[in-house]
Order: structure tokens, then C-alpha cells, then sequence
């Protein structure tokens, strides 16, 4: 055996260090061309402020810069990611019109100094943004339900951010333990996650095109209630930019929000709504009982575990509004039962009764459109929101602790969502993909038959307690005098009035405050006089009783009893006029197949990133030398008064930073970007001299 005299590769070394260009650079490149081709750099530079204590170097457009490049790099933490862009620094700011990269310190100081007014201000940029340049028109995918009629899904859930804590001692000789992340986190669910405090993210999805309309995050499980209802505001920003109507959006939630206190809070914005219910009271209701009574309408079986469970479609049920006495709202009932475990094992999802388990499900959209079945598919079918959560935690993990202040570490999902939905337009316009259409279920072979609804003789005897559309109540009849409150005026000497308010015997007008369900049918009318009449009423000793003078108004009740019913009006939140009905739906129920429209997301943004990471980005600056310092006043030594915030102008802050003018001009080349993203990104075929 011999070897070969000459290698067939020669090998050197060499003392000078020559970093390597990060391999996300590229995308960086793309990413600052975008914004500022449409302007955001500026409209982030003059919209959104941040006031601090001190007059620094750098400005809220320098740490967004930042903040894009963690997002699009992917790297595990932020001191990997400065290791890896010092060396590409001053290219990487003037990519941004910027002259230096701040540090990690600096970074840390900005994000605990946000404020509420410069998170609005970016929360604003960032949805203006996706309503001028998100996917539209036939890319905008849809969901046709049976009737023809088009529906976009978004979906409203939390995510978690888990953190664990050391155990410190606590001992009488040692200072009280103070947690760096008191502000921003709290004791809440924790899930599969390991960790001993939470913080709950709110995050709004589309699911046909899998685009983020923004975050909203608070300590401990959240206020969920709160934040669905600043997420039915961004759906109505962007249905109203897209031009569609507020009944056409269905929205998709999970367990969390699976109460009719929650769907209360919801029906001022009138979106169609899908959840899992977990009012478990109703299946005590007697129409829901008496549902039980007649055969399922329909028996499946689950694909993988083969669990077979039976569907019940009750119908619509309404319920009063406590905080508006004269709306009520609408929604519809789903049950499906399947055989309870042996073993008595507990229930995760469900409730049992007996020898069965049953779920909740509860929708907007009525049986003439959507069946049953759909209902609970959707869910879990096309568009699942845990799956695009899990790609968001791969690609860039939003859910990363970057601040010990809650505004601050809001500010990050909402720039990391940003550099996503920038990922998929550039995808969509690299890739050019077709709207994927799928049909979810073909049309129905005949007309369906409703399922068969319990008697109305039976109903009206057992007087439900939640009260149905279409159920009539008879005239008010007031509280009877007690034993012990003969001395005082009783409620039968208050007079009924047509407006549907009371009078007192001294002519005071008694409005009606609340409404209350009891079990007997009817609703429970509380009526409330003002506390300044009683005060000075001549009467107040006989009407409010010994001890209650001048301390609470009179209250009277009573009660209003079931005697029949008519046929129940159109659900609200119905997601179409009955004028938009087609042709062939002349008995109501729809004869379309349901169609599902959608762009694939992940891999416009998977092809998208691996296409540039795959490229060769060459960075040159063709004026030798060493570049001149930003700023001309830098190397002066500053007044304390006047590196004070309130000495310098927002137009003198953004200045101290910026590129200057005649500093050296970097020519980059990015390699391989096909000709329709650079036409998109007006970026020339070939470099500049």
C-alpha cells in the first residue's frame, strides 16, 4: 500500500481571524429591505415612543432592528445571538439607517422602560401593516358551509410561558428573596410544561393563512375574558379591512372561554363562535333532557381509538343578559355520550354521568348549515391551532423570557409575530402557491331531517330554566308579604306600570336592575329604586323596615312563569342574510358541499427560510478605511442637564444614532432570490457599482 505523494487537497492556516457570515443574514437583508420599502422604519422611528429617564444613544428603531434579527435568526438565546452578529454589526444597523448595534444591556434597560403608549403604538403598526399587505383576495382561503355561505376561522387560545424558581431560604438573619420576574409572572396552570409560575399569551390566528393579529399577555392564567374581547376587536379591524362582515367570521375557542358569562361578553361584536363547552349544567335543562329521551342523530367512531360516541343536536337555547335585561343571547347546544371507563379512571375531558361520559359543544352556526358532525371536527381538523403554536415555538419561540416588566416582555411577541406574517407574504410571493381547496364533506345525497324536538306539552310542563327562543311568559306577578315584614309596605302595593317599571306608594319609579334564572321557567325581575328618593321620602320608615333607613334603596321582585310557546326567530350571530340563501335550500337546510380553502403556511415559510439560508450573502464596502463616527457632538463630553430626557427632542434622540450622511455605504449581494421577490422588494437583478 502506498501513499499518495500530493494531496489531493492542500491545507493552510492562517493567524488573521476572518468571521463567518451568519447564515441568517440573508433573510435579515430581505426582512429590512420589506420595511423599508413600505415605509415602517420611518412610521416606527416618528410613531412609536418610548420616554426614559436618560437620554441615550439609541432609539426604539434601533432595538426593533434587533429584535427582528433574534426573531428571524432562530438562535437559542440573546447572547448567542450578539455572538454571532458582532462581527456583521455596523452592516446590520446600516441595513436600518442605523450607525451602531447596541448591547444586551441597553436592550435589557429598553424593554423595562416601555410604557403602555409606545405598545399601543406598535400593536397599531403592526395591524395596519398585516390589514395593507397580508394575503388577500382568493388567497385568503374561507371555509363554505352547506349553504354556500363563506366563513373565515380565527382562533382565540392562550399559550404558556412556564418558568421555574430556585428555592431560596428564608431564614430570620437573611433579607426578604426578591424574584426578578415578580412583575410579570404568578401562579397559574402549568400544564405539561415544568415551571412553578406562568404567563399566559392570548394569541388571534387565521387559520386558513396561519397570520398572527397579535398577542396579548397578562401574569398567571390571564384575564382571559378581558383579552377575547380586545381579540373580537382586532377580527373586526381586519374583517373591516378586508371588507368582509362582521357574521362572517367564526370564531374557534377552546374550554377556557366555554361559558355563557364569556359568550355574554362576546355577543356585542356579533361573531360566530365554536367552542367546547363547560357549563355542565346544562345538560340538566329540561329540553336538553328531554333531548336524551329520542335516538341520537348520529353514531361515529373515532378513527385512531376507535371510541364510538353518539351526537345529540338539541337546538338553540337562549339566555338572558344580565348587564342588558332586554337582549338574549342565542346559541346552540351539541351532546355527544360515549360509555364511561370501567375502571372509574378520571375523566380529563367531559363529565360523567353515571354509565356515560358526556361533552359540550356550543355554536353560533345553525344545523342548516353546518351539521353536527362538522362541528365537532373542526376543532381538530384543517387549521388546528396546537399545531401551528408547536411550528411557532420551533421557528422562533415567542415564549421566551426577555423582560422583567409586563409591557416589555409583550413587546417581543408582537415584533417575533411581525417577522412571521413578513415570512409568509415573502413566501407567497417567492413560492406563488395556489389556494388549496378541500372538500370536508360531500354534499348531502337528500334534504337531512331535523332531529325529531321534544313535545311542546312536555316542555312547557317541565318549565326550563335557561328559557328557549320562542318562549312566551306570563304577566308579572310580584312577591308575596312575609310574616315578619307585615309592618312594612309589601310588594303587592307597588303598581305595575306599561313602561315595565314599579311605583311606590309614595309615586317613586322602582327600574328593573337585574334578572335573575330560577329552575321554575321564568326569569326573576329585581327591582331597585334610587337611594337619594328614599332618603328623603316621607314614607322610608314603613317601606325600608327598622335598622335600613337611608342605608340601601327598596327592592322589590317578582316573577314572570312560563305559558307556552311559538316558533323561535332566526339565532343570533346567523352567518349570512336570509336574502343571500341559495336556490336550492328552499326548505332551509343547505345542499352544498362543505369546502375548506387554504395556503399551506409552513411551507411558504420553511422554503422561504430554506432557500435564503442556502444562499451566499457577500458584503462590501467599497470606500476604504475606517468608517467616521455617526455623530458629530459624540466625542465631546455631555452636561448632565442636558443628556436629561427632557433636554433633547424626539427628532435630536433619533439623530444621535443615525447614519450619517457621507459615512462608508456597504454594497450586499444575496445570492439566488428569484426574480419575483425581486421584483416585489424592487431590488435590482444585479449589484449596484
Amino acid at each position: 500500500m502506498t501513499l499518495l505523494a500530493t494531496p489531493a487537497v492542500g491545507l493552510y492556516t492562517c493567524p488573521r481571524e476572518v468571521p463567518s457570515v451568519p447564515a441568517w443574514l440573508p433573510e435579515v437583508v430581505i426582512l429590512a429591505r420589506r420595511f423599508t420599502q413600505h415605509g415602517l422604519l420611518d412610521a416606527l422611528s416618528t410613531q412609536v415612543h418610548v420616554a426614559r429617564g436618560r437620554a441615550g444613544l439609541y432609539e426604539v428603531i434601533d432595538f426593533v432592528a434587533v429584535l427582528l434579527g433574534y426573531a428571524a435568526s432562530g438562535e437559542a438565546t440573546l447572547e448567542a445571538f450578539f455572538d454571532r452578529l458582532t462581527p456583521c454589526a455596523h452592516p446590520f444597523m446600516a441595513l436600518f439607517g442605523r450607525a451602531r448595534l447596541p448591547h444586551r444591556a441597553p436592550l435589557s434597560r429598553f424593554l423595562a422602560d416601555v410604557d403602555a403608549a409606545g405598545l399601543a403604538a406598535l400593536r397599531r403598526l403592526f395591524h395596519a401593516d398585516l390589514a395593507q399587505h397580508g394575503f388577500a383576495g382568493p388567497q385568503m382561503g374561507g371555509f363554505l358551509d352547506q349553504q354556500g355561505h363563506r366563513l373565515v376561522v380565527f382562533d382565540v387560545d392562550g399559550a404558556r410561558q412556564a418558568a421555574r424558581q430556585r428555592a431560596l431560604a428564608t431564614t430570620g438573619d437573611l433579607p426578604a428573596p426578591r424574584r426578578r420576574l415578580a412583575a410579570v409572572r404568578a401562579p397559574g396552570y402549568i400544564g405539561r410544561e415544568r415551571g412553578d409560575v406562568v404567563r399566559t399569551r392570548t394569541t388571534i390566528l387565521r387559520a386558513h393563512t396561519q397570520e398572527w393579529l397579535g398577542p396579548f399577555s397578562s401574569a398567571g392564567n390571564g384575564d382571559y375574558a378581558g383579552e377575547l374581547e380586545a381579540a373580537c376587536q382586532a377580527i373586526a379591524a381586519y374583517l373591516a379591512a378586508r371588507g368582509l362582515g362582521p357574521s362572517q367570521a367564526l370564531v374557534r375557542r377552546d374550554g377556557l372561554y366555554g361559558t355563557t358569562a364569556v359568550l355574554a361578553r362576546m355577543q356585542p361584536y356579533q361573531r360566530g363562535f365554536l367552542l367546547r363547552g363547560r357549563d355542565y349544567h346544562l345538560p340538566d335543562h329540561p329540553s336538553v333532557q328531554a333531548r336524551l329521551q329520542h335516538p341520537c342523530d348520529l353514531d361515529v367512531a373515532h378513527p385512531e381509538t376507535r371510541v364510538r360516541r353518539e351526537i345529540l343536536d338539541v337546538g338553540f337555547l337562549a339566555d338572558w343578559l344580565d348587564e342588558r335585561p332586554d337582549q338574549v343571547l342565542s346559541y346552540r347546544v351539541i351532546l355527544t355520550r360515549r360509555r364511561a371507563p370501567e375502571d372509574r379512571a378520571p375523566i380529563s375531558v367531559g363529565q360523567r354521568r353515571g354509565a356515560s361520559v358526556y361533552e359540550l359543544f356550543l355554536t353560533s352556526q345553525p344545523a342548516t348549515a353546518l351539521p353536527a358532525a362538522t362541528i365537532l371536527d373542526l376543532p381538530q381538523q384543517r387549521g388546528a391551532f396546537e399545531q401551528v403554536l408547536s411550528d411557532e415555538d420551533h421557528e422562533q419561540d415567542p415564549d421566551r423570557w426577555c423582560s422583567r416588566t409586563p409591557l416589555g416582555q409583550e413587546f417581543w411577541p408582537i415584533v417575533s409575530q411581525w417577522a412571521w406574517n413578513i415570512r409568509l407574504e415573502l413566501g407567497s410571493v417567492a413560492l406563488a402557491p395556489a389556494p388549496r381547496w378541500t372538500t370536508w364533506e360531500p354534499a348531502p345525497a337528500q334534504t337531512p331531517r331535523a332531529a325529531a324536538p321534544p313535545p311542546q306539552a312536555a316542555l312547557a310542563a317541565q318549565a326550563p330554566g335557561v328559557g328557549e327562543l320562542g318562549a312566551t311568559y306570563g304577566p308579572l306577578e310580584l312577591a308575596h308579604p312575609r310574616a315578619k315584614a307585615r309592618r312594612r309596605f309589601s310588594a303587592q302595593g307597588f303598581a305595575l306600570r306599561a313602561d315595565d317599571t314599579l311605583t311606590c306608594p309614595a309615586g317613586r319609579v322602582l327600574r328593573p336592575r337585574e334578572r335573575r334564572k330560577l329552575d321554575t321557567g321564568g326569569p326573576r325581575v329585581l327591582y331597585a329604586a334610587q337611594a337619594h328618593d328614599c332618603r328623603v321620602c316621607p314614607l322610608a320608615a314603613r317601606c325600608l323596615g327598622r335598622g335600613a333607613w337611608g342605608m340601601q334603596p327598596r327592592r322589590v321582585s317578582g316573577v314572570r312563569r312560563l305559558v307556552g310557546w311559538q316558533n323561535p326567530p332566526a339565532p343570533v350571530g346567523d352567518p349570512a342574510p336570509r336574502q343571500a340563501r341559495v336556490e336550492d335550500s328552499r326548505e332551509g337546510w343547505g345542499t352544498r358541499a362543505l369546502q375548506w380553502c387554504a395556503v399551506g403556511g409552513r411551507r411558504l415559510r420553511r422554503e422561504l427560510v430554506a432557500l435564503l439560508r442556502r444562499q451566499r450573502v457577500t458584503i462590501t464596502q467599497p470606500i476604504a478605511g475606517p468608517p467616521r463616527p455617526p455623530y458629530a457632538e459624540e466625542a465631546r463630553r455631555w452636561a448632565r442637564a442636558e443628556r436629561a430626557h427632557r433636554r433633547l427632542s424626539w427628532a435630536s434622540r433619533l439623530a444621535r444614532n443615525a447614519q450619517v450622511a457621507d459615512a462608508p455605504r456597504y454594497a450586499a449581494i444575496v445570492w439566488g432570490i428569484v426574480p419575483s421577490l425581486a421584483a416585489y422588494l424592487s431590488l435590482p437583478s444585479t449589484p449596484a457599482p
